[in-house]
């Protein structure tokens, strides 16, 4: 069964991986069949040749499921289509401060409409 995954190169503890069409019997760094781009996880830099990984998927080949997910955010010109979420860290004092805030807001708000209805 040929399979899509990872073929990992780099030196120790900097990863970059090619994407290979493999066969699932052959081990990680083995020979491809074909190989369809890299990946960089460090630097989310990534190039697939999206027409081939998708023929290869129409052929019946299994992807991984890291592979599958860069199939899947890839563009058309096969980078990859990465979004960073940015979640700030908040101190306990903080959480609650907001919290604080957002309840004072609501009821600030609860009590300029409720006049407004009372007069109509």
């Amino acid at each position: 069964m040929v399979k899509i995954r990872l073929k990992r190169l780099g030196y120790k503890k900097n990863p970059s991986y090619r994407i290979v069409a493999i066969d699932s019997r052959s081990k990680r760094e083995g020979a491809p069949i074909e190989e369809l781009g890299y990946y960089n996880p460090k630097t989310k830099e990534m190039k697939l040749n999206v027409e081939r990984a998708k023929s290869r998927l129409s052929q019946g080949a299994q992807a991984s499921e890291t592979v599958m997910y860069l199939i899947n955010n890839a563009n058309a010109d096969g980078t990859l289509n990465y979004k960073k979420t940015e979640t700030k860290k908040l101190s306990k004092k903080a959480q609650a401060k907001l919290e604080q805030e957002k309840a004072n807001a609501e009821t600030a708000a609860a009590e300029t409409e409720a006049p407004a209805e009372a007069n109509a």
